[in-house]
């Protein structure tokens, strides 16, 4: 593979090939960057929401217990 790009210029290794790795797989390495952003946000709003639960329900079971002229 080295001696493919042996005899080219630098720009050719340094931003033609990538540049044509990014038209061609443009679409996927996209696709594949979207999917793992909206999975994080998605674990994000999952923990705050369970971490928010977990909150209120201490804090009813706090406030509760507390009365006792049930």
């Amino acid at each position: 593979m080295q001696e493919m790009f042996e005899g080219l210029p630098w720009w050719v290794k340094w931003v033609a090939v990538p540049a044509i790795a990014l038209f061609v797989f443009g679409g996927l390495i996209f696709s594949l960057l979207g999917f793992v952003i909206a999975l994080l946000f998605k674990v994000l709003i999952f923990a705050a929401l369970v971490g928010g639960l977990i909150y209120v329900v201490r804090k009813f079971m706090s406030s509760s217990s507390s009365r006792s002229d049930w």
